[in-house]
């Protein structure tokens, strides 16, 4: 049977959040479940991971995970890392959402593209505001590259994160993306 569990872990930015599966069965091996960027506190970021997860504090990660949470601080501190190796698990999300982080995944650090070119890559061009509103849904931020979706006219969007546009905006910023920050809501 699978564990669920989670670690708190300090970054640049703040405390973040990994939480993800692992099996005693050789052939089913770990993969990240939920990452929650810095909330206000470590103690809001660990209450939010923990209502989104279910999932047991542990403070000694496996190897596989630790490295992964390097890795994490290393692209926070302007090391751009590519996190497409890292195996997710979208169990239990909707075959939506699955297909619009599938979509978003394939994006390169440094890029972005809008919420209608991700909509056409799934194939539902008509459906830009539900391709929004899955990505507010996706259970694991920056490993799946939520914040390189952006509006029309590189405006931000929305970002679900704690600070919303400036915490997308500071990690487009950290890869090299520029997003136009006005904040014009004509």
């Amino acid at each position: 049977m699978p564990v669920t569990a989670y670690c708190l872990f300090e970054t640049t930015l703040g405390w973040c959040a990994i939480a993800w599966r692992e099996s005693s069965d050789a052939s089913a091996p770990f993969a990240v479940t939920a990452f929650q960027l810095p909330e206000a506190t470590a103690k809001m970021t660990k209450a939010r991971i923990e209502q989104k997860t279910g999932a047991t504090l542990t403070h000694i990660p496996p190897p596989q995970i630790n490295k992964i949470m390097q890795r994490i601080c290393l692209h926070l501190q302007g090391g751009m890392q590519d996190f497409r190796d890292v195996p997710v698990d979208l169990e239990g999300t909707g075959w939506f959402l699955r297909k619009v982080c599938e979509a978003a995944r394939t994006i390169p650090a440094g890029k972005t593209v809008t919420y209608a070119a991700l909509a056409e890559a799934i194939g539902k061009p008509g459906q830009v505001r539900a391709v929004g509103r899955a990505l507010g849904r996706n259970p694991i931020p920056l490993i799946i590259p939520c914040h390189r979706v952006v509006a029309a006219h590189g405006r931000p969007g929305g970002f679900s994160a704690h600070a919303g546009r400036v915490t997308k905006a500071r990690l487009l910023a950290l890869e090299g993306a520029t997003v136009n920050l006005c904040l014009d809501f004509t």
